[in-house]
């Protein structure tokens, strides 16, 4: 598995054709062994940038705002227990899947598989039960990260279009097959998937409770030995100012005009100056290994 570097910060550490239907499911290793999906596809081009990766904040924001999920998450300690590195290792798993190879990938959801076996009980708030293999919740947190990282995609890079977006939705489909959520309860467009977001949101299921806020303030104020910690507040203020506009409410954000102005102002900036950064911090370190490893392997 790919591994950041002894010393290395997780922002440092990240920043450092072939579809979904490439998807592992047997067979021999493919010629330079580029994974389960490979440098053409829209998995590649999306996830690789360093700036779709700030939208995993927001993905967080929504998907702590779902009690169930909360629950999940306080059994394993997940936000108690030095959050910052249990957010580093799982995205090590996540990023594993995209840009190891087809080995490392396929060991990476085994793993997250014998973790969600063990994540099940009654939520101690709600007295509802909960199960981190429950389809309902798997979708709701692959849509919360589709979502976050098609928004991200197009608000700071903005290379795909239509029919790429759908194809990077078709892509995560296949993969989150075999993390447990049957392809027949995800949204089959990136349109629908949207749809099934607000419906979510305006279904008064999520809540904000003292809970979910101590994770608000994880994004928001990271603790002080987190370095990077003033791009770290930028990237907390674009992932509330693109939260849906109830959640955002929920979360007791407000907004007016002139931080929408500001908001949509920083980011365009983002995505101009872009394209003149250095790869070295423009991609995420995963995705530069990934792609020297099928270049010397080809």
């Amino acid at each position: 598995m790919v591994r950041a570097p002894p010393g290395h910060s997780l922002l440092v550490f990240y920043s450092e054709g072939v579809g979904a239907e490439r998807v592992h499911r047997g067979g021999g290793e493919p010629k330079g062994d580029a994974g389960l999906f490979g440098p053409q596809s829209a998995s590649w081009q999306v996830n690789r940038e360093t700036t779709v990766l700030f939208g995993g904040a927001r993905a967080l924001l929504m998907q702590a705002a779902h009690p169930l999920i909360l629950a999940g998450a306080r059994q394993t300690g997940f936000y108690e227990r030095n959050p910052w590195k249990r957010l580093e290792r799982t995205l090590q798993l996540t990023y594993t899947i995209t840009f190891g190879t087809r080995a490392e990938a396929m060991e990476a959801i085994r793993r997250i598989n014998r973790v969600h076996e063990d994540v099940h009980g009654v939520d101690e708030v709600s007295g509802l039960p909960y199960d981190a293999k429950d389809p309902d919740l798997l979708l709701w947190v692959h849509a919360c990260l589709v979502d976050s990282q098609l928004l991200f995609e197009r608000l700071t890079v903005g290379r795909l279009d239509d029919p790429g977006r759908e194809r990077f939705h078709q892509e995560q489909m296949a993969g989150v097959e075999l993390l447990g959520l049957p392809r027949s309860k995800i949204p089959p467009t990136v349109a629908e998937l949207r749809a099934y977001v607000e419906g979510v949101v305006a279904s008064g299921t999520l809540k904000v409770t003292g809970e979910t806020m101590r994770v608000a303030d994880l994004i928001r104020k990271p603790p002080p030995e987190v370095p990077w910690r003033p791009v770290l507040r930028q990237v907390a203020r674009w992932a509330f100012g693109t939260l849906p506009g109830p959640l955002r409410e929920m979360y007791g954000v407000r907004w007016n005009l002139a931080q929408e102005v500001r908001r949509r102002g920083s980011l365009r900036t983002l995505k101009l100056v872009r394209p003149v950064i250095p790869s070295y911090f423009r991609e995420i370190v995963p995705a530069r290994h990934a792609a020297r490893r099928v270049a010397e392997d080809a």
